[in-house]
């Protein structure tokens, strides 16, 4: 039987909850983003009037009011984000169970068994995307095929509040002409290799030779030629088998600019420390660390390694983020805002296979000596318990990301 996968994009989803709460928004061209008096002036959403200016989410906030000077920013509120993100998977969850989260505003569905009770596929989907209006106030954008990338290209192909139908008849017609880059997981630097090979658009990728691919470009050339002739078939999580949040991560803008790894190892540091007592509030631990990097032209780059074993456990993840950092850090401008980022997420409680060359007694007592610092920072705040190295310079190490921290839409980090 042929799978039938939903991926459903919440349209504009921080600025529409924004708009529910406050109506005068409505009708002005309005962004959610972080805080320009702290150089945290990146734009994270935007409602419909504020595209018209072509305003991008990722911008800098001062790029934006460039655009439209009369530019409302309001400041986020996650937890309201994502309590609404909540009601909208409950919505999924009366189609079926099989729900995999993608960031906190999309998701993959997979209805293959129960659509038969629901009629076709878009009947189904446009029946979604109706409860999700008139019972939540937001919009929903629908992508329909046979495999999850397909469904992604759909749901990104007609905004907002649309359905796109992704099959093997018309997949030539709609998905082939599409920019290469439009496939998930083909950043910015990615495109840029494809288009030294005279591949610009995802036909251009499905019929390119795959030998040669795979020698530009190793396993990874394999990946992206099977995703554009629709060969992907990876299946979608039963819900609960997967954490809801699919990422946790902090990403500063910094005071100071940055010119040394002695500069980038505070703030990773600080950043690496947010991101695992978040962790362990939630019960999750991460296998992948990813760094994000932009200097002060806005240039950035995005890179990713694998842990040895599932952690929570800050100097991990610091550790990981520092061999990033200077592997990929030439420091030709400087540097003027950082990220780390956990993925992969699994539930603490599962088990894992033990490395014959770690000790796992020191990790034990790591873990052990953070969740102490997480009670004390939790009952005399942030700064009570700080590392030795903080004291090397107050300006970088003043912020707190785990109270300031930002969760970015998932369309954030592509590229």
């Amino acid at each position: 039987m042929e799978r039938t996968i939903f991926h459903c994009d919440l349209n504009g989803f921080y600025a529409s909850v924004e708009c529910l709460h406050h109506p005068e928004y409505r009708n002005v061209p309005m962004a959610v983003g972080g805080d320009a008096e702290k150089r945290h002036g990146i734009i994270l959403a935007k409602n419909q009037l504020a595209k018209k200016y072509n305003i991008k989410t990722g911008e800098a906030l001062w790029q934006a009011r460039q655009k439209c000077p009369e530019l409302v920013i309001i400041k986020p509120n996650f937890s309201m984000y994502l309590r609404f993100s909540r009601l909208v998977k409950a919505i999924y969850a009366d189609y079926t169970d099989q729900i995999e989260s993608f960031g906190i505003d999309e998701a993959w569905i997979d209805v293959t068994e129960s659509l038969h009770l629901f009629g076709n596929a878009q009947e189904l989907a446009d029946e979604i995307r109706r409860r999700v209006r008139e019972e939540i106030g937001l919009t929903l954008s629908v992508g329909v095929s046979f495999n999850k990338i397909f469904a992604k290209l759909g749901s990104d192909y007609k905004k907002p509040d649309a359905t796109t139908v992704i099959t093997h008849e018309n997949m030539n017609k709609i998905v082939w002409p599409l920019p290469v880059g439009d496939l998930l997981y083909v950043g910015r630097a990615t495109e840029k290799k494809l288009n030294m090979l005279g591949i610009y658009t995802i036909g251009d990728c499905a019929e390119y030779d795959l030998a040669v691919l795979v020698r530009k470009l190793g396993k990874w050339g394999e990946y992206i030629w099977r995703f554009a002739n629709g060969l992907e078939n990876s299946s979608v999580s039963i819900q609960g088998s997967e954490p809801t949040v699919k990422s946790i991560g902090n990403s500063t803008t910094t005071p100071r600019d940055l010119r040394c790894f002695d500069d980038i190892r505070i703030v990773c540091y600080i950043l690496a420390e947010s991101v695992a007592a978040r962790l362990r509030e939630a019960g999750l631990q991460c296998s992948t660390v990813t760094v994000y990097i932009r200097d002060v032209e806005l240039e950035g780059c995005m890179r990713q390694t694998q842990l040895s074993f599932p952690s929570d456990i800050s100097d991990e993840i610091a550790e990981a983020a520092m061999r990033l950092f200077r592997d990929n850090i030439k420091f030709d401008l400087p540097i003027r805002s950082i990220g780390v980022k956990a993925s992969e997420l699994s539930w603490g409680e599962q088990s894992f296979q033990l490395s014959l060359f770690g000790d796992q007694v020191k990790r034990d007592k790591s873990l052990a000596l953070e969740k102490i610092v997480d009670a004390i920072r939790q009952r005399y705040g942030a700064k009570s318990v700080q590392r030795l190295m903080m004291l090397q310079d107050g300006l970088l190490s003043e912020f707190n990301p785990k109270q300031d921290h930002v969760i970015f839409p998932e369309s954030y980090f592509k590229g």
